[in-house]
């Protein structure tokens, strides 16, 4: 990643507040951390999975949304 400043993903932040004992901050932080840093990932990888699942949702019809949904990287469990 370069040097800029980079706002938490919601999810990842969510997921480490729901695994946690401790009591959540007031505040969550605005800048990303270690944990919290966006995927590095093609856009178009996840413009593939979402148009499959609006169009398997208009449809009706399979269209290959579960696989490439979970082709793309879990942010709530750990690896």
């Amino acid at each position: 990643m370069t040097k800029k400043t980079v706002q938490p993903e919601s999810l990842s932040r969510f997921g480490q507040a729901a695994r946690s004992q401790q009591s959540v901050k007031d505040k969550p932080g605005l800048l990303a951390d270690a944990e919290t840093t966006p995927n590095p990932l093609d856009s178009k990888q996840k413009d593939d999975a979402a148009t499959r699942v609006l169009r398997e949702g208009a449809t009706g019809k399979d269209q290959g949304a579960d696989e490439a949904v979970h082709a793309l990287p879990d942010r709530v469990t750990k690896k």
